[in-house]
């Protein structure tokens, strides 16, 4: 088994805590929390021992899990890099491009394995599809959430967008030719409501909104493409395929429909697929365990999470520049 400890021990890093002390992949050896209070009561609730500083974490382990605000992620990842450990880092991968590409530079060196944390590649609705969606077009995006202070440390672009990029850019096997967005602050320092419209060079667009300002949690994502339109609901986890043939369907319910005169009537088939019954983040580290064990790049590799951080800063560029002033 692969000795690991986890770095933070907030709201996200106690989940990953429980997670990883039920893994038939990992030994959780431990944690590192600066909170001595919270770190009490994590040690007791599961039974784990509280390492007083990274350094003495590192001597133990064979991994460590950064789950720590996301400012502290470089210095936490080049430490534990430099030590020679496999590194899962949760999103956004660090706060600068500048710090990505020295840990880029630090895990090939080193020859180490780094998987970033962006866990809605690991959704059961995203999953059911994924394998469905061949050259979109046209996608777009909504990731609505009522304010929490947690996570205001950062713009809803690294907060929230960060996600749907993430995995927008997985989907699209094409290099980005621009981007345009908006946003406004309200009750935080940074945006709290964005919208971004990505162009890629192959044609495609990508329209993404993300708030932390709405009345009620929206997680969806709908995909265009030549011959199917795709909806995946993250948040419900539920998903839809509507297909377009001119020849009849037979894997799936369908109906002829009449089209525009000069044109082909056309088949739509419907599907409603169905869902895996999975653990987002317990799969996302079983992943990871597995490109430890198997040399493997993993599913999320460091460079997806660069290349995510990147359009999302090339977004708050954008913003700084057509911030709308609040009153």
């Amino acid at each position: 088994m692969i000795k690991i400890g986890v770095l933070g021990a907030g709201h996200l890093g106690k989940i990953h805590i429980k997670l990883l002390s039920q893994s038939k992949d990992f030994d959780l050896l431990g944690f590192c929390d600066l909170d001595e209070e919270n770190a009490t009561k994590v040690a007791q609730a599961y039974g784990i021992e509280h390492f007083g500083s990274l350094d003495q974490l590192l001597a133990k382990v064979d991994a460590v899990a950064v789950i720590t605000p996301t400012a502290e992620h470089y210095s936490c990842a080049e430490a534990s890099l430099l030590a020679g450990k496999h590194v899962f880092i949760e999103k956004p991968v660090t706060s600068t491009l500048d710090e990505a590409e020295k840990l880029l530079a630090l895990a090939e060196d080193r020859g180490l394995q780094v998987q970033v944390g962006h866990v809605e590649r690991f959704n059961p609705a995203y999953l059911s599809v994924k394998d469905r969606i061949k050259q979109p077009m046209f996608i777009e995006s909504h990731r609505l959430a009522p304010f929490n202070p947690r996570g205001t440390d950062v713009s809803v672009v690294l907060d929230l967008m960060i996600h749907d990029l993430d995995i927008i850019l997985s989907m699209v096997d094409s290099e980005i030719s621009e981007i345009r967005s908006s946003g406004v602050a309200l009750l935080s320092e940074e945006e709290d409501i964005a919208n971004a419209r990505i162009e890629f060079v192959n044609g495609c667009v990508a329209n993404l909104t993300a708030s932390r300002m709405s009345m009620k949690s929206m997680r969806k994502m709908r995909i265009f493409q030549s011959d199917a339109y795709v909806s995946v609901d993250f948040l419900d986890k539920k998903s839809q395929i509507i297909r377009l043939s001119s020849s009849e369907i037979t894997d799936m319910p369908s109906q002829l429909i009449e089209t525009a005169e000069g044109l082909a009537n056309r088949y739509v088939g419907f599907e409603i697929p169905e869902i895996p019954e999975v653990n987002s983040i317990g799969m996302e580290l079983e992943l990871f365990a597995k490109s430890i064990n198997t040399g493997s790049v993993p599913v999320v590799s460091l460079k997806d999470g660069y290349r995510a951080l990147k359009a999302a800063m090339t977004i708050l560029k954008n913003l700084e520049s057509n911030r709308v002033p609040i009153t």
